[in-house]
């Protein structure tokens, strides 16, 4: 377990999250469409939710890639996903990328699992910088950024382009140790 609070838990993804990747994923279609459609279609039954959970599993070995799970503690329940991706070793540089599903949104949990995630990328992984990119239309993953102290620092001009939509400019924010 890489951190616990409020009745929650962060861990490394590991293989039997499969399932649990899926039926997140899969519930949450609508709402993860937009801004996580690679991972969304990497999940949408069993069978490709257990190919995505190893490789992600193995990127996480080779430090390419970090996929952490936040789960309630008691239930198991996995009811967020959250990513350290464009890893860069020699920059001592991450971005973070995250999804919730619907039951829990607006519970702060998002906030408290980056400000968690954080401690860890510091400390245990060695980064120095920290990333958050999110549509400035996209308030609730704006305000996780704020809620941890990552600092607004440009507009990154047609950035992301979701399926079937014109490409977004996106907002930087980012985070020193």
């Amino acid at each position: 377990m890489v951190a616990q609070f409020d009745g929650f838990e962060i861990n490394p993804i590991h293989d039997g999250d499969a399932w649990k990747v899926c039926d997140l994923m899969v519930a949450n279609t609508d709402r993860f469409k937009r801004y996580f459609p690679k991972t969304l279609e990497q999940n949408l039954n069993p069978t490709l939710s257990q190919f995505f959970v190893e490789k992600k599993a193995k990127q996480f070995h080779k430090k390419e890639e970090f996929l952490f799970t936040l789960k309630h503690s008691e239930t198991r329940e996995l009811i967020g996903l959250i990513y350290i991706k464009e890893v860069d070793l020699d920059k001592k540089q991450g971005e973070f990328a995250y999804c919730i599903g619907y039951p829990f949104e607006g519970q702060g949990l998002t906030s408290k699992s980056i400000k968690k995630l954080s401690v860890y990328a510091f400390e245990t992984l060695g980064f120095e910088t920290l990333q958050i990119i999110a549509h400035k239309d996209n308030l609730s993953s704006v305000k996780v950024a704020l809620n941890n102290n990552f600092k607004w620092q440009k507009t990154l001009e047609k950035n992301f382009i979701p399926t079937g939509e014109a490409p977004l400019d996106m907002e930087l924010y980012e985070l020193y140790k």
